[in-house]
Formats: structure tokens, C-alpha cells, sequence
């Protein structure tokens, strides 16, 4: 198998975004038209004789699809202003919300216990004997 580590640019480009917002928009049309009641026959036997009052499920459940991919998308492209354009070529080889200088989790460095490193540093209180 190869290593390829795939850079940002690959990872998020402008069609994969609207992807996801589409299938968000998706998702939120069909929770709304189940939780609408749009595929029982009560609703739809009252949308054919007309006394169904108001928007049908059909209707909001689109509204709230629209409603749910451009929101989805605005989210996504103020997510997209926050990544540098230098870094959209490197590679991504560590965590990305880790400090440059900061050591793995679990390494060496860090003692590998996983502790927040109070006692690594004396500010831990001395234990009784």
C-alpha cells in the first residue's frame, strides 16, 4: 500500500462542500416529511379533498431542505476563510488543532501517561507520609 497523505486542497474541494450541504439539505427534507406525516394517508386524503389549512408537508418540507443546504453552505465556505491559503498544499501528517511545538500525545516527551503534567512540572502537593 502506498502512504499518499492528502493535502486540504484534496480533501475539500468546492463540489465535495456542496455535496455535503446538498446531502444535509436532503436529510432535513425527509426528516421534515416524515415528521410531517406526508406519506399517511389522513394528510394526503385531506390535501386532495382541500381541507388540508396551511403549508403541506410537501411544501415545507422542502422550504426546510432549501433552507438547510444554504445554510450548510454559508457554514462551510466561513469554515473554508479560516484555512490559510499556504496551507492547502502541505500535507496533513500530525493533529491539526495541536500546537507546532507541542509533543504527541503519548510520547516520550509527554510521559506517555496521558496526565495533564502536574507532577512533571513540582506543582503537585507533596503526599503525607
Amino acid at each position: 500500500m502506498t502512504d499518499h497523505k492528502p493535502t486540504r486542497k484534496e480533501i475539500l474541494r468546492p463540489l465535495h462542500l456542496v455535496g455535503i450541504a446538498l446531502a444535509a439539505g436532503i436529510f432535513a427534507t425527509v426528516v421534515t416529511l416524515v415528521s410531517t406525516g406526508a406519506f399517511t394517508e389522513r394528510v394526503n386524503l385531506s390535501i386532495a379533498k382541500g381541507t388540508y389549512e396551511g403549508l403541506t408537508p410537501i411544501g415545507l418540507g422542502l422550504v426546510v431542505g432549501g433552507a438547510s443546504f444554504i445554510v450548510t453552505l454559508l457554514g462551510l465556505a466561513m469554515l473554508m476563510l479560516a484555512v490559510d491559503p499556504a496551507d492547502v498544499t502541505k500535507t496533513i501528517d500530525r493533529p491539526v488543532l495541536y500546537d507546532h511545538d507541542s509533543p504527541e500525545p503519548g510520547s516520550q516527551a509527554s510521559g506517555g501517561r496521558g496526565t495533564s503534567g502536574a507532577a512533571d512540572t513540582g506543582d503537585a502537593p507533596a503526599s503525607a507520609s
